[in-house]
């Protein structure tokens, strides 16, 4: 349930009805637009009575939220949420470029990816530190050490540093190194792992699993938000169907289903989409096309010798010729919608 209130509504009469509500057991979580306040109720609202509470001489108007996901409705939050980290602004308008290698190898070939994509207008800096891989017998990460040259690339170049965790005894070590946590698709489902990003205030990079529903997608972000993080930036990153002649099929029709159920910001992963070099430009022009909030881009200057996901990263001089295409057709989309 909703409860609108009319402009300029009397802080003082808010405040009673909050402390009205959370009396009868009702978590009330309060959103403060540019006119108007929004009380958004979470727990069992059957007892009260939509018509009663309208009579309030503050109260516009009162709606019942049939979606399960209440935190991440757009009813609840009206305006886009803009996730800032470290200055670097997500949503609402600000686009975030997220570049990097898959899987961190070494000092000196996460430094040299960092200072090329960062020259090249990157703003977010990736790199796995943990791998979760399809086989065991395949490349797990660096784990701790490859954290530790992430800090390295930040204290460098500036960029704050987005790495995946796969436990929940991850957030507990290393949450406060990171500037971004990746819950990766295969984890999208992992509650006690959402739960646990959930307590810790550090943005949280949510991807898609594989098959899920939008719905399903969005109460996972549902989880890491009712814990108290509400710092959450969506990703599509291409579900699994019927086709084989690409890694996944991007789910384009994503981004304005979020933006229309959800005030969260969205990112497209066109490399781990099409699963190609090849296919990443495209995929990253129909995502600006489409008003998605950023990209992630996978980048490795020696690609034929990465460890990780080589076929599918761009090497810096092609990531550097698409970013001049993305500031050009970001600038007539940009201008479309004025």
């Amino acid at each position: 349930m909703i409860i609108v209130f009319k402009p300029g509504a009397p802080e003082k009469e808010l405040e009673s009805m909050k402390k009205n509500l959370e009396g009868k057991g009702i978590t009330v979580s309060v959103t403060v637009g540019e006119d108007q306040t929004i009380f958004g109720l979470i727990g069992d609202t059957r007892s009260l009575n939509a018509g009663q509470i309208e009579l309030s001489s503050v109260v516009e108007k009162v709606m019942k939220i049939q979606e399960p996901y209440k935190k991440a409705n757009r009813a609840f939050h009206p305006e886009d949420t803009i996730v800032d980290v470290r200055g670097q602004k997500i949503g609402g308008g600000h686009f975030g470029i997220i570049a990097g290698p898959c899987a961190i190898e070494s000092e000196d070939q996460f430094l040299t990816i960092a200072r090329a994509v960062k020259k090249s207008g990157a703003n977010f800096l990736r790199g796995g530190a943990f791998k979760p891989r399809t086989s065991p017998y395949s490349f797990q990460g660096m784990g701790k050490e490859g954290i530790d040259i992430m800090k390295i690339a930040r204290e460098e170049t500036g960029l704050p540093i987005i790495t995946e965790f796969m436990a929940p005894a991850h957030v507990e070590l290393y949450a406060e190194d990171v500037d971004v946590i990746q819950i990766g698709a295969r984890n999208m489902q992992n509650f006690d792992l959402l739960k646990e990003v959930g307590k810790v205030q550090t943005p949280v990079l949510l991807k898609r699993g594989l098959c899920a529903t939008f719905e399903e997608f969005l109460m996972a972000a549902e989880y890491i938000m009712s814990e108290g993080n509400e710092n959450v930036i969506l990703c599509e990153r291409g579900i699994r169907t019927f086709e084989t002649w690409t890694r996944n099929t991007l789910d384009i029709s994503a981004v304005p289903v979020v933006h229309r159920k959800s005030h969260l910001p969205i990112v497209i992963d066109p490399s781990h989409a099409g699963g190609i070099y090849w296919l990443v430009e495209p995929l990253t022009k129909a995502a600006v096309a489409i008003g998605a909030d950023g990209i992630t881009i996978e980048v490795h200057h020696r690609p034929e010798e990465a460890v990780s996901d080589g076929q599918q990263s761009l090497i810096p001089e092609s990531f550097d010729k698409m970013m001049k295409k993305v500031q050009l057709l970001r600038q007539v989309v940009t201008e479309m919608e004025k």
